[in-house]
């Protein structure tokens, strides 16, 4: 695992957190559309630049 990937990941993650808690104060919807692509793009590159897949 390089540091690229890990910070993909704990960023993904991060922004994961900020999903739920704009759910739980019931931000605009679409704000937290945005925010949870953007998170899944950030774990899915994170998870995809791993180097287990070589």
């Amino acid at each position: 695992m390089n540091g690229t990937s890990t910070l993909l990941i704990v960023v993904g993650l991060f922004l994961v957190g900020g999903v739920i808690s704009f759910v739980k104060q019931k931000m605009p919807k679409g704000l937290i559309v945005l925010l949870s692509i953007g998170a899944a793009m950030c774990l899915v590159a994170g998870v995809l630049r791993l180097e287990v897949w070589n």
